[in-house]
């Protein structure tokens, strides 16, 4: 290797220029917030004399003060920050710049596995009553009818709706990079899929595409039509994620149930759909997941009840039993 004097800050903002075409638009902001995390207190090194160590005092500063006002960062932050520039080293020693990738022999910090927070049968009801005729229904809806992501929610267009089939195509979604909204495909090919929908589900569809059309009337020359978004602000524009999950917040706060996240609406369908017997790889090609496994670690709470529940049933089965329903 050629002995060069190009510090850590001019060659990140080189690689992120080069790199900036492979990558979707919010993976590219991803990208540059943790450029701009390594630029800020490792930029001034010279990138050949950058060191392992250096590179885990890095981390461990950005655990303690790294966030906005010099507020701790999140481990899970830190780990893509990581990610990151261990793939910008990992190009500067294919290109013959530095000897060996630093960032390789450093340890990001270990992964905190977040308790996922899911509401029960009751609790969902319990909102599903409350959303009744809130300008966002049907979206939240389709959240918890089917586990998909908020941008694939807002994303989805009339065109993707099969009502003969009783299905939609999750094919188009709308993320954000920084303030900017992103419109696109899924980002990978497992999160195209098709997602079937139950009666109640598709009734409600019905009923918000019938006052739709209505509102479309009504707005005349005004409505953005473009777009063929199903759900849509007054005028057919797009919902901002942000909106989304605010509004969410806003209306749970005022219920009698559980505090969650919008994403949490996600994991409550995950979790209802298992207790209640869906196939684990049913689940798993509904929610998109890359394999079953990540299903099953993701939700192993359930497991324990699903393999429970299998016990009594395999042998129930091989002595003739009668089903548990059938006994009470």
């Amino acid at each position: 290797v050629a002995r060069t004097t190009v510090r850590v800050k001019d060659y990140l903002a080189d690689w992120l220029l080069t790199v900036r075409s492979k990558l979707r638009p919010s993976t590219h902001h991803s990208y540059a917030m943790a450029v701009d995390r390594v630029a800020a207190r490792l930029g001034h090194h010279q990138l050949q004399s950058l060191t392992p160590l250096q590179i885990e005092r890095f981390y461990t500063d950005l655990l303690e003060n790294g966030g906005r006002d010099g507020k701790p960062l999140s481990p899970k932050t830190v780990r893509n920050t990581h990610v990151v520039l261990r793939k910008a080293l990992a190009d500067a020693e294919r290109l013959g710049l530095v000897p060996r990738n630093a960032a390789a022999a450093a340890k990001p910090p270990a992964p905190t596995k977040r308790d996922l927070e899911t509401w029960s049968s009751e609790e969902l009801r319990t909102f599903l009553a409350a959303i009744e005729g809130d300008r966002l229904e049907i979206a939240y809806r389709i959240a918890a009818a089917t586990g998909m992501r908020r941008g694939e929610v807002l994303g989805l267009r009339w065109r993707d709706v099969d009502f003969d089939l009783g299905q939609i195509a999750v094919a188009h979604t709308i993320t954000t990079a920084g303030r900017e909204l992103v419109t696109g495909p899924p980002k990978t090919p497992r999160s195209r899929r098709n997602v079937y929908l139950d009666k109640r589900t598709l009734a409600a569809l019905k009923e918000h595409r019938k006052r739709q059309r209505e509102q479309r009337l009504a707005a005349g020359p005004a409505w953005d039509g473009e777009h063929d978004l199903v759900v849509c602000d007054e005028i057919g524009r797009p919902i901002h994620p942000a909106h989304m999950s605010r509004a969410f917040d806003v209306i749970v706060a005022q219920l009698d149930v559980q505090r969650i996240r919008l994403h949490d609406l996600r994991h409550t369908h995950a979790t209802l759909g298992l207790k209640a017997g869906v196939h684990p790889k049913v689940m798993s090609e509904r929610l998109g997941h890359a394999t079953v496994g990540v299903t099953l670690d993701l939700y192993s709470h359930v497991v324990p009840a699903l393999a429970k529940d299998a016990a009594e049933q395999i042998m129930a089965a091989a002595y003739g039993d009668e089903p548990a329903e059938e006994r009470s």
